[in-house]
């Protein structure tokens, strides 16, 4: 399986390696998980309830990060348990590139494998699954970064007028422009 993807995030580059540098917003983030923990420099344990179709189970692994270019970039390496459901290993690669002075534009490059149950169900129900876990971890994570670093949530994009109003809009205009003789 790959999924790559890129993501907005609303705080600046050094605020954004500290997110993801930090277990408790992590903790909170990822679905399902129950415990993240420093088990060794840059290398953690987890614990994580996932659900793929009709296969529930507890996912037990590490984490290890590498390749570290603080603020800039890692490699994350990942394995995990999940007994009878199955098991999975891959790794991810994460680069910050500065938008302006409070935004970050995040890329992730996902290569990772399945085997047992979670194999059986089939690649685009796993794909599907994984694209969902993605998503609900960056709206979860920008949640946090919006409430550690008081950014406000972005306005509301203003709705488009009907396509009548626009070209009456237009219309009037320019027949105020040929009137007025500032055409």
């Amino acid at each position: 399986m790959n999924l790559t993807g890129e993501e907005t995030l609303p705080v600046s580059q050094a605020q954004a390696w500290e997110a993801l540098n930090d277990v408790e917003i992590l903790k909170q983030a990822i679905t399902g998980c129950e415990s993240l923990t420093l088990v060794d420099e840059h290398e953690y344990e987890a614990l994580v309830a996932v659900s793929i179709g009709p296969v529930k189970a507890k996912f037990k692994g590490r984490l290890k990060l590498s390749d570290l270019k603080p603020p800039s970039s890692y490699q994350i390496a990942f394995e995990g348990q999940g007994g009878a459901a199955g098991h999975g290993k891959g790794s991810a690669q994460v680069r910050l590139e500065t938008l302006g002075p409070t935004q970050t534009l995040l890329h992730y490059a996902v290569v990772a494998s399945v085997g047992g149950k979670i194999a059986q169900i089939g690649s685009r129900l796993v794909d599907m699954a994984a694209q969902k876990m993605a998503g609900d971890f960056f709206a979860a994570f920008n949640a946090a970064l919006q409430e550690r670093y008081a950014v406000a949530p972005p306005p509301p994009p203003e709705p488009k007028k009907p396509l009548g109003r626009r070209f009456l809009d237009w219309y009037l205009g320019w027949l105020g422009r040929i009137f007025t003789g500032k055409v």
